[in-house]
């Protein structure tokens, strides 16, 4: 299965399969070995291209730098995270949803939020984003091109998480695939209070990384 990249039209197939559930069944782009509904997923760094793989040809990627990287397994709550509501409209995004990494083709932080087309890239400039790590060392330690912090600020939440990048893209194709009309319809923002719902209850038992870097 191939994840999303930000090229073209082929963001749109992509996104379809992350999200929704296959008929047959998914192999390891590698090995061809038949794969279980949760399994690993490398990124091809220059194309921001993901492939799914079993956790032997998955293995063979930890701590190996080159054209592949092994993605994270889990997402972890961000209890402690300090951003206010004014630093956040600096950012001027779209929607209260967002994911943020270090891209290295880039050479910079990236921020993209799930639009009804998909993953969209912010073209405008993270200003604050140093005095952010400042005052959240957790960031620093985001690994680049595969862990990001997504940020769900929709109505009164507040929620910030050390997430895999395979995790981020589920949640833009989740909202590709139900988004209905202009405002995206009830159903979309349904799925997305599941999504974090899941996300919030699969993390519970884990710490606070944050808490974690500032203590080390």
């Amino acid at each position: 299965m191939n994840a999303p990249s930000t090229n073209g039209g082929n963001i749109f197939q992509a996104l379809r399969r992350i999200a929704r559930p296959q008929s047959g069944e998914e192999q390891c782009d590698f090995c061809n070995a038949v794969l279980g509904p949760k399994h690993r997923h490398l990124l091809e760094v220059s194309t921001r291209k993901l492939v799914c793989v079993c956790d032997p040809c998955a293995l063979r990627f930890e701590n190996v730098i080159g054209r592949w990287k092994l993605v994270p397994r889990d997402a972890a709550p961000l209890p402690d995270f300090r951003m206010s509501d004014e630093e956040w409209e600096t950012l001027a995004l779209p929607i209260n949803l967002a994911f943020f990494f270090q891209s290295t083709p880039a050479q910079k932080v990236v921020a993209m939020y799930p639009s009804p087309a998909g993953a969209t890239e912010s073209l405008l400039p993270l200003t604050r984003w140093e005095r952010l790590v400042v005052d959240n060392p957790v960031l620093a330690s985001l690994q680049a091109d595969v862990e990001a912090l997504l940020v769900n600020r929709l109505g009164s939440t507040r929620d910030y998480y050390r997430a895999p990048l395979d995790l981020c893209f589920e949640l833009v194709g989740l909202i590709r695939i139900h988004w209905r009309g202009l405002s995206g319809g009830d159903g979309v923002w349904t799925e997305v209070e599941k999504f974090f719902a899941e996300l919030k209850g699969a993390s519970e038992a884990t710490p606070s990384i944050a808490q974690e870097v500032a203590d080390a």
